[in-house]
């Protein structure tokens, strides 16, 4: 369900600085010592809670339209070989301050500044929590509310992939859930930026090499890497989170097509352009990071052939399904992209 009233916005402005066209129905209240508030949701696939054994929370990107990624998670679901009835669909949405005033919203729904929940950074009212505090709440509600809960697979495309990634390395919500026989997964897909471990970065060939900050000036500051940390992870060391993260069950999804250096979504910034030139070359330099340090890495990275900066090319595919309802589901309609479908 969700509201939408029409707006006359300036296209001199970046399109993720308007107001969202959608605003989800739905609430998620998060309370926590810092204070509370809620967030919009919207939701999908079962509507019969004692059926339900998996949950997927998609997260939407950068230009906040939820409501584009619960149409491609639905697609994603009907074209596989799960049953529906199984499976329960959430896409919370982060709202930036200008929509809240727009759409006259209530006092207390959470509003950050236009990308500062990508990194987990707190909201600027009605109280300081972190999108991380939502997700942590989405997390531990449900295997106290649904029986047959098994698994929670948190995922994201492009500004949600980078909200899956970086909470998968601060939260300790998993392991809540695994004492509570419920695992969590991960599924990050061709997000612009990743968090480095240590001053080392990508080379053209292949190699790494220490960057020298006077050549760029915070690239291992928190959201690239792990100094100046935000107060989500207040009192963590950066040797924890790494091995927090690793011992994560992670998929990566590329798209061969996520290419383009001057795509006009793609972070340019000094620190995500010591990453590599384009998404795809940052996607794969950072697995092979990884790998370096964790020869044991239980990780996957899996590519889809062709696809571009496109959440539905990513999510609807054989390797996308899989990812997100598990190894047994399989692809089993023919798929056709359609208008709406989630992107950035």
């Amino acid at each position: 369900m969700s509201i939408a009233l029409n707006a006359v916005v300036s296209d001199a402005r970046p399109r993720n600085e308007r107001p969202v066209g959608v605003i989800g129905t739905e609430r998620l209240y998060v309370s926590t010592s810092r204070g509370s508030g809620s967030v919009p949701v919207f939701m999908g696939g079962s509507s019969t809670l004692g059926t339900v054994t998996q949950i997927v929370v998609m997260l939407h990107g950068r230009l906040r339209d939820a409501d584009a990624y619960i149409r491609s998670i639905q697609r994603a679901l009907a074209a596989s070989s799960v049953n529906a009835n199984e499976v329960m669909l959430l896409v919370p949405q982060f709202l930036a301050t200008a929509d809240v005033e727009h759409y006259r919203l209530t006092d207390d729904c959470l509003h950050w500044e236009w990308t500062s929940w990508m990194g987990g950074l707190d909201a600027v009212g009605p109280a300081p929590l972190s999108s991380f505090d939502v997700l942590d709440a989405l997390i531990d509600r449900y295997p106290l509310e649904l029986p047959q809960l098994r698994e929670i697979v948190v995922a994201g495309h492009s500004g949600g992939a980078q909200v899956a990634h970086r909470h998968a390395i601060l939260s300790d919500a998993a392991g809540r859930c695994k004492a509570r026989g419920v695992k969590v997964r991960y599924v990050i897909a061709n997000p612009s930026s990743y968090v480095y471990f240590d001053a080392a970065r990508p080379q053209r060939d292949g190699g790494l090499q220490l960057i020298d900050p006077r050549a760029c000036p915070g690239f291992n500051d928190w959201k690239y890497g792990t100094e100046r940390l935000p107060r989500y992870a207040q009192g963590v060391d950066a040797r924890t989170l790494e091995q927090r993260y690793v011992d994560q069950e992670v998929t990566y999804l590329l798209g061969t097509g996520d290419d383009d250096p001057a795509h006009p979504a793609l972070d340019i910034s000094c620190a995500a352009m010591t990453q590599g030139p384009q998404r795809l070359a940052r996607g794969r330099a950072y697995f092979a990071y990884l790998r370096g340090r964790h020869p044991q890495l239980q990780h996957v990275l899996q590519e889809v052939e062709g696809a571009s900066h496109s959440g539905d090319a990513m999510f609807v595919s054989h390797a996308g399904v899989r990812a997100l309802f598990g190894a047994s589901a399989w692809l089993v309609d023919a798929y056709t992209q359609t208008e709406g479908s989630a992107t950035e």
